[in-house]
């Protein structure tokens, strides 16, 4: 693909929240149609999310090399997010800060989504080379936020379905390998900040 794959695929990647507004506007969303759009966007994010995380083990295991879409991908991911979290701002609690704030507060479903939402948000701002440059060594650790997000974010989904149903599991699976496949690689490296023969 050429160096300008991203003008192609970012909008190919928008399309699914372009065809949901559209069935928005043609009242084609259901019987509880803020629901429906709220959920679909959420689930978008939660795809590009789980693919984002693929990337790297799928390299590691079969020598794929998708490593040029994964920042892609994340921001997908965020856009969907964000795409999730006006709509629910928005259409559920009508912008209405007492609301919000009760919301954010006091429920473990929103207080999960706000969570995931926080730390994707600084992840998103420095996905860019300038970024990378400034921060050196730390731009890694400040990107293993993709991981509690990842969490956050999956409890969030089950939530939302309010039951383990099959595309909850399957999804929640795909984020569970995503994330127990690095377990090994981790252990390791904490293994070489530990002095050889320290107590523990």
């Amino acid at each position: 693909m050429t160096k300008h794959w991203r003008f192609v695929l970012y909008p190919l990647g928008l399309l699914p929240a372009l065809w949901l507004l559209k069935q928005g506007i043609d009242g084609q969303l259901g019987a509880d149609p803020v629901n429906v759009f709220e959920r679909e966007l959420g689930l978008w994010a939660f795809r590009f999310l789980v693919l984002c995380l693929c990337v790297a083990p799928l390299y590691a295991k079969t020598g794929l090399n998708f490593l040029r879409y994964r920042r892609l991908l994340g921001l997908l991911a965020f856009f969907y997010a964000s795409f999730h979290l006006v709509a629910y701002m928005g259409l559920d609690a009508g912008f209405n800060l007492s609301i919000l704030l009760k919301d954010m507060t006091h429920r473990p479903f929103t207080i999960l989504g706000m969570t995931a939402f926080t730390a994707l948000l600084p992840l998103a701002l420095t996905s860019n080379r300038w970024a990378m440059r400034w921060l050196k060594r730390g731009w890694k650790r400040l990107h293993l936020l993709v991981f509690p997000a990842a969490l956050c974010a999956m409890v969030h989904f089950y939530l939302s379905f309010k039951t383990l149903n099959d595309m909850s599991a399957f999804y929640g699976a795909l984020m569970l390998c995503c994330i127990v496949v690095r377990v090994p690689k981790w252990m390791k490296g904490i293994r070489k900040t530990i002095p050889y023969g320290r107590a523990i």
